[in-house]
């Protein structure tokens, strides 16, 4: 977040009666249960292999079949069991989520023309994570991670995480992205405006991963890239987004 860190650190935070501490604590002890559903799981799948084998004609084959089934159903539940505890990574401290976004903004853009600068800040000022400038403008990208069961949504155009306003999350990177704006233009005499963005590594979106609120777009990493492309027209050309990215490596501060 502008003005400091997103992360939580390696403090009192992750230790103790922390949220992610409990988080970590009550998936180990239900471990068992999972165990144990997937052997339930497993099971139903082996019978569904053995009859669509005998629906088939392939008596021979059941046993075979409905071992198939088994470890597909098996594995499946094991993979969704993963992915969930996966997607908390940088919730919890054990991924930090601006190398995430960085790797896939540069995978898909950097090919299109567009350059990523990571970590700049005006000089005491805020930072941001992320600084993208191409074909289609300029973007800045931070990144943040709330609790897995915390909604994040747009009523009445103002920002929620849960029952709490988010407008201390939209306006810092706003006026972040303002005076980053600001600075650009007056250090190259090119007229630009900077679209905030921020990737959400936890929490619940709605369907879709996007939302709209405040002059801010809250988005999954995955979709950062894709929103960037989706940038009608061309509006700047191949020397002004060298001429840009030179000043914003030269003027902003790495963090």
């Amino acid at each position: 977040m502008p003005g400091g860190s997103i992360y939580v650190q390696p403090d009192e935070k992750y230790t103790g009666s922390s949220p992610q501490w409990w988080y970590e604590k009550f998936w180990r002890e239900d471990a068992p249960n999972r165990r144990r559903s997937r052997y339930v799981k497993a099971a139903v799948g082996f019978v569904i292999g053995v009859a669509l084998a005998l629906r088939f004609d392939l008596a021979a084959a059941s046993p075979f079949a409905g071992l198939i089934m088994a470890g597909i159903v098996a594995g499946g539940d094991w993979f969704l069991d993963w992915r969930s505890f996966h997607a908390t990574a940088v919730w919890r401290g054990a991924r930090r989520g601006e190398a995430i976004t960085g790797k896939m903004l540069r995978r898909s853009l950097s090919r299109l023309g567009y350059s990523v600068l990571d970590g700049r800040a005006i000089r005491g000022q805020a930072s941001i994570d992320h600084l993208v400038i191409g074909p289609g403008g300029l973007w800045i990208i931070d990144n943040e991670s709330w609790s897995p069961d915390t909604e994040i949504a747009c009523y009445g155009g103002r920002l929620f995480f849960g029952e709490k306003y988010g407008s201390k999350t939209a306006k810092p990177l706003v006026e972040t992205a303002e005076a980053f704006a600001e600075l650009l233009t007056r250090e190259t005499r090119i007229p630009v405006t900077i679209t905030p963005m921020l990737a959400v590594h936890c929490g619940l979106l709605p369907k879709g991963g996007i939302v709209l609120a405040e002059g801010l777009t809250l988005l999954k990493p995955r979709l950062a890239a894709k929103v960037i492309k989706s940038a009608e027209g061309v509006v700047l050309s191949d020397e002004q987004i060298e001429v840009l990215a030179r000043t914003a490596a030269r003027e902003l501060q790495r963090t």
